[in-house]
């Protein structure tokens, strides 16, 4: 589906990824998979729009192949397995990948100890073999439950209906679809009550407002929105431990959220040697410009045990895939050690969800729910525009000097679903512009662009086929031409490659471009100082048109460096505080180049160095003259000094 500011106009209003549809107004209803969860619906006694709203939570009614998620979950209902998380898991470390980084990312002060990674644990028990129960319930075998949508779907059904039955609520497929609230409750697999209850909440929106789309195989499923006051307080029954939600827990009401603290303890004998985040006073100290956006690599039970480990790192809040679950464990004053880049963690607030980047397995839609909610509310407090300029990848920070570009993590990688994430925030990705504007912004359709990635289990090979918001960017208008070079990743020179890590010829939906030329089917953005051509055809587009700033070297001006940090000059320090280099990169942006502007940053340092603050200078943001610009470079953004460049209106400029 383009994204036009025409469709306001529309005779329906997509919003949040859903096409609402007024009760009363459908067409009869269409062949195939409409019938399958109709049909199970029928068998097994369940209300069929409880059936759809619960598949559209679960997975927007996709099958993804028969690939598990993130959790371990197959198929349109999310049927778990826990040797689907564990294959997950032993899949999420491609061969060859090496890249590991220093979150913390201030080279002033080296993490002093890096734990052994603990054995990845076991997911909630409440999460594990719904796909055995839903066999013995159906008679079907669990490798069809896995891989055929429709005995999944009739596996889903048959749940759905044990749950109502043990709750001893009313059962039948005409049956009032509000007494399903507790049934549906259960079917998330959450442990918690809040986070039980959060899912049917969702859940139950849907069936309340409606949703029609295609899905990754190509059927057309649509659900009717009609009027439901769920008997919320049929989830009491379910015998769910309650979360602490202490006064200061920084989340939405509409989510589940605990707090589990990381720790902050001196754990040697020096003044540096500490963890795992570092105490500030955001935003009254120093304004928050990023959320980030991370991938676990890990299961649930792994990452709060690494996160609670004070020689090791920290984040901001962990989210959990089979339920959206939130845990916080820093507050947002205070800087975790997540990014990579110090002036990036000082500036923003990280977010580690559930799931590998490489393996080719899937979030499931309560987690992108959750997750949009939380951002959406950070955002608000915090003033953040909700763009790919401030919600960052991870794989969009940069590298803080040329010796670290290559050691930065690369989650949570092509597989995250940008678009739908940014339809789900309230801020699509529609166009702003026209193809004479000057900007590009990336947008291809998630389900259809597969690129032919390799590496997700073994070195060199093909990766199963899987939706992704990336394009790949080539030397010319062609699919022959080699692809663009990344000096960071290679630095001898060599084209990027298809490898499920290199991000060097790629670019993601939501990011931001300045146009550099157009040729048939083919669209040119300027990136990492060249040229990048991605196939971008009329009847098929996979970008749309935006105006803005653009940044461009000043005229005396040959070329300029780009950096990958917004620190002071050295003036700036007070005595007995080191000077932070300002560091070029291994880039360069040469005269007649220009780039989609983000923020315009202060050139500010944070001096955090031990566990007291005693150190001089120690939690003071040191700030001077200097400002930079922050722009879309490559699949990271980058920096470049205020005064190296004019910024312009995009428009004329191509």
């Amino acid at each position: 589906m383009r994204r036009t500011l025409s469709y306001l106009t529309s005779a329906t209003l997509t919003l949040a990824g859903l096409t609402l549809v007024t009760p009363g107004t459908a067409d009869a209803a269409p062949a195939g998979r409409q019938q399958v969860y109709a049909g199970a619906a029928a068998e097994f006694g369940v209300p069929e729009s409880v059936l759809l709203g619960v598949s559209y939570l679960e997975s927007r009614w996709d099958s993804n192949a028969g690939r598990p998620s993130t959790s371990g979950g197959y198929g349109p209902m999310h049927l778990t397995d826990a040797d689907g998380i564990r294959a997950a898991s032993a899949a999420s470390r491609p061969d060859g990948d090496t890249a590991a980084g220093d979150p913390r990312g201030d080279e002033s002060r080296p993490l002093s100890g890096t734990p052994a990674s603990p054995e990845d644990a076991a997911p909630p028990a409440a999460a594990l073999q719904t796909l055995d129960a839903a066999a013995d319930l159906t008679g079907a075998a669990p490798a069809a439950l896995r891989t055929d949508p429709a005995t999944n779907i009739r596996g889903g059904a048959a749940l759905l209906a044990s749950y109502q039955a043990a709750l001893g609520a009313p059962t039948g497929a005409g049956s009032d679809p509000a007494a399903w609230f507790g049934a549906v409750a259960r079917y998330s697999g959450a442990d918690t009550a809040e986070a039980a209850t959060a899912f049917a909440d969702e859940v139950f929106a849907t069936i309340r407002d409606g949703a029609a789309r295609t899905t990754d195989d190509g059927q057309a499923v649509r659900l009717d929105g009609r009027p439901v006051a769920p008997q919320r307080a049929q989830a009491d029954r379910l015998g769910l431990r309650r979360t602490t939600r202490p006064d200061g827990l920084e989340c939405p009401v509409t989510v589940a959220c605990e707090w589990v603290p990381a720790p902050y303890e001196q754990y040697g004998a020096t003044p540096g040697a500490y963890g795992n985040h570092d105490l500030s006073d955001r935003p009254a100290r120093q304004k928050i410009e990023y959320i980030v956006i991370h991938d676990t690599e890990a299961s649930w039970a792994t990452t709060l045990d690494l996160v609670q480990d004070p020689t090791y790192v920290s984040w901001h809040y962990s989210l959990r895939s089979v339920d959206g679950q939130i845990a916080q464990h820093v507050k947002t004053k205070d800087v975790a050690w997540h990014a990579g880049n110090w002036d990036v963690n000082a500036r923003s607030v990280g977010l580690e969800h559930e799931g590998f980047a490489a393996d080719g397995s899937w979030y499931t839609e309560a987690l992108y729910r959750s997750s949009s909610k939380l951002v959406r509310y950070l955002a608000q407090r915090f003033g953040i525009p909700l763009n790919r300029q401030h919600i960052l990848g991870h794989d969009t920070v940069p590298g803080t000097t040329a010796a670290t570009v290559a050691g930065m993590h690369w989650d949570p990688g092509p597989y995250w679903d940008w678009s739908h994430y940014f339809d789900l925030l309230g801020a699509p990705l529609w166009s702003t512009g026209t193809a004479l504007t000057g900007l590009v912004q990336i947008d291809p359709d998630y389900a259809s662009n597969q690129p032919a990635f390799t590496g997700c289990v073994t070195a060199g090979v093909p990766c199963a086929p899987h939706g992704s918001s990336a394009v790949i960017l080539h030397t010319a208008p062609s699919a022959d031409a080699p692809l663009l070079t990344d000096l960071g990743l290679h630095p001898n020179g060599a084209p990027s490659t298809m490898h499920i890590s290199d991000h060097g010829a790629r670019a993601s939906a939501g990011q931001t471009f300045a146009l550099a030329g157009r040729q048939g089917d083919w669209t040119a953005i300027w990136y990492l100082g060249q040229k990048g051509w991605f196939l971008n055809p009329p009847s098929a587009p996979t970008a749309n048109w935006q105006v803005g700033l653009v940044a461009i070297p000043k005229k005396d001006k040959a070329t300029i460096p780009v950096y990958g940090r917004a620190y002071p000059e050295a003036a700036a320090y007070p005595a007995g505080v080191p000077v932070q280099a300002i560091s070029p990169l291994q880039y360069t942006l040469a005269a007649g180049q220009r780039y989609a502007v983000g923020a315009v940053l202060p050139g500010q340092y944070y001096r955090a160095t031990t566990f007291a603050g005693t150190s001089p200078g120690d939690w003071t943001v040191i700030q001077g003259d200097k400002t930079y610009v922050e722009i879309q470079f490559g699949q990271r953004v980058a920096f470049v000094d205020r005064t190296d460049v004019d910024l312009r209106l995009s428009i004329g400029v191509f």
